[in-house]
């Protein structure tokens, strides 16, 4: 890229313009006798938050799903992190990297709804439910519960421990508009026998955005006496809740999606009078079955990322849950609503309130979506990623708090023309 280019972009990206915490909040208080409601389609003023993430110019980003990528602010003080672990080398390992954890962990319990000896900071969600269907107490011919929606990762998992066990997959596949709640806790309960030792399901359904009714599925199962583990990888920092009101008994989720922490960072959940039963699966010094230290042997690891949670935290804690929720809401049904109605296309996420948030999955009829996806990025430049199993065929769309509506204007525009 020569010098010219180079400035092009600079000034298209904003880098340099970027807003520090003092910026955001100041930004924030101006607006706080403003709802949330009100607020997610203001416009002007999530352009002012706009700035503070570096985007490419080449594409719009509408996959924020899988990596959600760092404002600058937290960027900028992640690699002060780096900066800091290295110049202190062992002496940090060895002095106060543990109790720099356990306040992070403690941290994200507050956010979580739980109670801090219940939650250890992960590496991501496969790390933290793996951690929970390696370490069961499996025997032969138990059964374990799941959809074919779920991630592929604790599917393989659970195929490990069957093929090591013998314990039964037991697979149900979840409608993308069901009628009710009832109707996917019917689903779930159907599954159910006498041998189900365990119960795994998602909150929101990674490829389609459907949020599924948690609280009212493990109440169904610990009726007949089965755990339930959540998968929560797209939930956490992505709309409100509170784990304590979900009656589960083991969370996982990674913090790089929408709490936009570092790579490496998630964690996992069980609540207190469970961490006695799973086995750890990397053995540690702490020989108190009670304490959920014992199921989070990392070895040495990158630890700059733990200290970025924090930071993490404080700007999810300025923008506020609520005011993030409303937004990831507005930008889903504002270009939800505009192709809905359009023939051949076809929404594969329920669109009433309270079932989905910000992430909606689109497809063409007699387009693939592997097609789909390559024309929106090959004729529109339109970054997407392409679903195409488990009775869901289309292209999952994840916006982010920065994302314009003039770009979803742009991707309603490619979906209309793509569909004619």
């Amino acid at each position: 890229m020569n010098k010219r280019s180079f400035l092009k972009s600079v000034a298209l990206t904003g880098i340099g313009t970027q807003f520090g915490m003092d910026a955001l909040a100041g930004i924030f208080h101006s607006k706080k006798g403003v709802s949330a409601a009100e607020l997610a389609a203001d416009n002007d003023f999530w352009e002012a938050i706009r700035k503070d993430y570096l985007l490419k110019p080449d594409y719009i980003n509408l996959e924020n799903g899988y990596y959600n990528f760092l404002p600058q602010p937290i960027l900028e003080k992640y690699l002060q992190h780096i900066r800091d672990v290295n110049y202190q080398g062992s002496y940090y390992m060895r002095t106060v990297q543990w109790d720099n954890k356990k306040r992070m962990a403690d941290k994200l319990a507050a956010i979580a709804g739980c109670e801090p000896g219940e939650l250890v900071i992960t590496r991501n969600s496969t790390e933290s439910l793996d951690l929970v269907i390696g370490g069961m107490d499996w025997q032969k011919e138990d059964e374990a519960v799941f959809a074919e929606q779920d991630y592929g990762s604790m599917q393989d998992m659970f195929k490990q421990v069957s093929d090591r066990y013998g314990v039964k997959l037991v697979k149900v596949s979840v409608p993308n508009h069901p009628a009710s709640d009832e109707e996917i806790v019917s689903l779930y309960e159907k599954a159910i026998t006498a041998k189900t030792k365990l119960l795994m399901v998602c909150h929101i359904i990674n490829i389609t955005g459907h949020i599924l009714p948690i609280r009212k599925i493990c109440d169904m199962a610990h009726a007949k006496g089965v755990e339930v583990m959540v998968d929560g990888a797209h939930a956490f920092a992505h709309f409100r809740y509170k784990i304590s009101d979900l009656h589960c008994d083991y969370y996982g989720t990674s913090l790089h999606k929408w709490m936009s922490v570092p790579l490496g960072a998630g964690f996992l959940y069980v609540n207190k009078n469970k961490i006695s039963k799973p086995w750890p699966v990397f053995a540690d010094w702490t020989t108190d079955k009670n304490n959920i230290a014992r199921l989070n042997h990392t070895g040495t690891h990158p630890c700059a990322t733990d200290l970025a949670i924090e930071d993490s935290i404080d700007y999810f804690n300025m923008i506020g849950a609520e005011r993030k929720e409303k937004r990831m809401q507005y930008l889903q049904q504002y270009w939800t609503s505009r192709v809905k109605d359009i023939p051949r296309v076809v929404i594969n996420t329920p669109l009433l309130e309270g079932r989905s948030c910000g992430i909606a999955n689109v497809g063409i009829t007699g387009i693939k979506p592997a097609d789909l996806a390559k024309r929106l990025m090959d004729e529109h430049k339109v970054f997407t990623v392409a679903i195409d199993y488990a009775n869901v065929q289309g292209c999952r769309i994840c916006p982010n708090v920065y994302t314009t509506t003039e770009e979803l204007d742009r991707f309603v525009e490619a979906i209309k023309k793509l569909a004619s």
